[in-house]
C-alpha cells in the first residue's frame, strides 16, 4: 500500500513499504526512470532476513510532487523526514542505478542514522577528477548527458516525447535500449517477471510528466551538493564488467574517494545485472 508523506515544504512524498514490518529498516532508491514499484526483493525474502523494506518515488516520479531544480543532495532531506515520519532512528541505504548516487547523497549527509549504504552500477559525479565520465557510456546515455549540459529546456526537448511514447506504451522504454543491452542484460529483461517489473516501474514514475527524468538528468550533470568523501559509514559498490549505461570506471573512481568503500566488479555481466545481485546485498546492508 502507498502512503503519502508530506515534506516540510509541503510537498508530497509517494512511499511504498514490504517486508517484515518490525524488521531493520533498509531503504531502496530505484533507477532513472523508475519509481517505489521498481524491482524489489521478494516480499518472502525480506521477511526471511527480518527487513523491512522502504522504497519512495523521487520529486517528480509517481505520486510524488516536483522539486523543481533539486540536486542530488536535496535525496538526503526526504530521506530524513520519511524516516521522521516512520519514527526510525537508523536505517541502511540501497541505490540501484539513478539510485545509486542519491543513496551515496544520503549517507554522507546523514552521519549518526545512515549504517551502511549500497550503490550498484552508480554513476559518479560529473567533473569527477581522473575520470573520462563518458568512457564506455552508451551512445542514448550521452546524448542525453550532453543535452542536459545544454540546460534543462534542451533535455525537456528530448524526454518529454520519450516519456510521452513510455505512457502510451511502457515497453517501449525497454525496446527502444535493446540494441545497446549487452547479451547478459537481454537475458535479464527477457525473464517475465522482471520485465513486468519494469513495465510497472516505469509506467507509475512517468504517468503524470517526464519531470523526475529531466530533473535526475540535471543533478546527475551538476554539482551533486555533497562530497562522497564525506560519506564514513561502510559502503559496497558493486558494478557490472560490461556496463554501458554507467560505465565502470564510475565505480572505481567512487571506491577510490570513498573511506571505508569495497569495490565488486563482476565480469561477465552488465547494467541490468544489478536487478539480479540486489537480493545477495541484503544480508551485509543488515549487519551489526
Amino acid at each position: 500500500m502507498t502512503d503519502i508523506v508530506r515534506a516540510d515544504d509541503g510537498r508530497r512524498i509517494a512511499v511504498e513499504q514490504s517486508g517484515d514490518p518490525s524488521g531493520r529498516p533498509v531503504f531502496l532508491l530505484h533507477g532513472t526512470p523508475g519509481s517505489r514499484m521498481g524491482p524489489a526483493p521478494r516480499g518472502m525474502l525480506l521477511y526471511r532476513l527480518g527487513i523491512r523494506l522502504i522504497a519512495f518515488d523521487r520529486p517528480g516520479y509517481g505520486g510524488s510532487d516536483r522539486l523543481e531544480g533539486r540536486d542530488v543532495a536535496a535525496a538526503a532531506v526526504d530521506v530524513r523526514t520519511i524516516a521522521d515520519r516512520l519514527g526510525l532512528d537508523t536505517f541502511a541505504l540501497v541505490g540501484r542505478s539513478g539510485g545509486g548516487p542519491h543513496a551515496l547523497a544520503a549517507a554522507a549527509l546523514l552521519p549518526g542514522r545512515v549504517t551502511r549504504v549500497a550503490a550498484l552500477v552508480s554513476l559518479a559525479p560529473q567533473g569527477a577528477e581522473g575520470l573520462d565520465w563518458y568512457e564506455g557510456m552508451t551512445e542514448s546515455n550521452v546524448v542525453e548527458y550532453n543535452a542536459a549540459a545544454s540546460g534543462v529546456g534542451v533535455l525537456e526537448t528530448r524526454l518529454a516525447p520519450k516519456a510521452a511514447a513510455i505512457r502510451a506504451n511502457p515497453e517501449s522504454l525497454i525496446s527502444g535500449l535493446y540494441q545497446e543491452l549487452s547479451p547478459s542484460d537481454r537475458q535479464t529483461v527477457a525473464d517475465l517477471g522482471i520485465r513486468r517489473m519494469l513495465v510497472d516501474n516505469f509506467a507509475e514514475g512517468l504517468k503524470h510528466s517526464a519531470h523526475g527524468w529531466i530533473d535526475d538528468a540535471m543533478a546527475f550533470s551538476t554539482p551533486w551538493g555533497f562530497d562522497p568523501a564525506d560519506i564514513t559509514v561502510p559502503t559496497l559498490l558493486w558494478h557490472g564488467a560490461l556496463d554501458g549505461f554507467s560505465p565502470v570506471g564510475h565505480a572505481r573512481w567512487l571506491a577510490d574517494r570513498i573511506p571505508d568503500a569495497r569495490v565488486i566488479v563482476q565480469p561477465g555481466v552488465a547494467h541490468f545485472g544489478a536487478l539480479d545481485i540486489l537480493p545477495d546485498m541484503l544480508p551485509w546492508l543488515v549487519e551489526s
